[in-house]
């Protein structure tokens, strides 16, 4: 039965990380009428979703408590200081999510796919210098096969006959990969930050992500007044929301629990091994289905090493019984958190 949830759990990852990534992709370079959709939006309404399926998990789990709404209260308004250590977290988990629909605004599925497994590096560091931890010598190994082979992706390519390709609709392809360098490092420190928060405290891992998203929430909310108000003042909040915009809140709101199942149920290396399978399923729907993608074999060579560092740092991970589970709750877009 574990084997089946293990595998079950990890289906799911693939199947939520691809889907996330070439929607929120397809979602934002969609040309369609009336204005596009506010991704400051797109996040505060993802972070509500968070908090009401936490607090639906809470009520299962404690379905027999004769006063649960007490119980609540008492985790999260009686304990100011534990809650306001979320607040830093909070913050960067939101700039991150901000700076993914930026980065695939501008950069095709694959390509962000492969670069944002650089936060697999940022997630180390910060892990060594933060948390004290030992990394193997396989794993330092895998980090500079890893950063090599983000460089070959990002390598620029010409075409030598034919046209040149069409530019990315959405902006420039430095502005995508520079929003994806700052989410890597963002989600490396809030991640490593949140896991030293949970190491240190006996509440459950729900109520943390509801401290998480009601945080979440007062800052998405800011982000929204402060760089979209004027378009909400002329069109309102839910500007440009069609079906596949709230796909994308959904799916990006149910990354979390995802992660949450993989790490319960599974190890490194299989978690490894469906990242490697969402890159190669964003790589061909990208280049087949969404028409954006046209891949070199200098990308190729350096989509290889990015797969085969994943594998060899989740190995190394698992063969010293000290599994790197970096907490980077926030989706792959995800960049999800438990």
């Amino acid at each position: 039965m574990e084997s089946r949830l293990k595998y079950m759990s990890l289906g799911v990852l693939v199947l939520q990380t691809t889907s996330l990534v070439l929607t929120m992709r397809y979602s934002r370079t969609l040309q369609g009428e009336g204005p596009r959709y506010l991704a400051s939006s797109a996040v505060v309404l993802a972070e509500l979703l968070k908090i009401l399926i936490c607090l639906l998990l809470i009520f299962y789990d404690h379905s027999k408590s004769s006063d649960l709404a007490g119980w609540l209260a008492e985790e999260i308004l009686n304990k100011p200081m534990e809650t306001l250590k979320l607040a830093i977290p909070s913050g960067i988990y939101t700039l991150q999510n901000n700076l993914l629909y930026v980065a695939l605004s501008n950069l095709d599925a694959a390509t962000y796919q492969v670069t944002y497994q650089l936060k697999i590096l940022t997630t180390a560091l910060f892990s060594v210098s933060m948390l004290g931890k030992r990394l193997g010598l396989y794993q330092w190994l895998s980090l500079l096969i890893l950063m090599t082979g983000i460089a070959l992706v990002q390598w620029p390519s010409e075409s030598l006959d034919g046209p040149a390709p069409t530019p990315l609709s959405a902006g420039s392809q430095l502005v995508g990969v520079i929003a994806v360098l700052i989410a890597c490092f963002s989600s490396g420190f809030a991640g490593v930050y949140f896991e030293k928060i949970l190491k240190g405290t006996k509440q459950s891992v729900w109520v943390r992500n509801i401290q998480l998203g009601l945080f979440g929430l007062v800052f998405g909310l800011m982000g929204v007044f402060v760089y979209d108000g004027e378009r909400v003042r002329e069109s309102g909040v839910f500007q440009g929301y069609n079906p596949l915009t709230w796909t994308v809140v959904a799916l990006q709101a149910l990354g979390g629990l995802v992660i949450a199942a993989v790490i319960k149920y599974a190890d490194n290396i299989l978690k490894g091994f469906a990242t490697s399978l969402s890159i190669i399923l964003s790589t061909l729907i990208s280049y087949f289905w969404l028409v954006d993608f046209d891949p070199t074999s200098v990308f190729f060579l350096g989509a290889v090493l990015v797969l085969a560092a994943t594998f060899l740092y989740g190995y190394e991970a698992e063969a010293c019984h000290q599994p790197q589970q970096s907490l980077d709750w926030r989706p792959t877009t995800s960049h999800n958190r438990v």
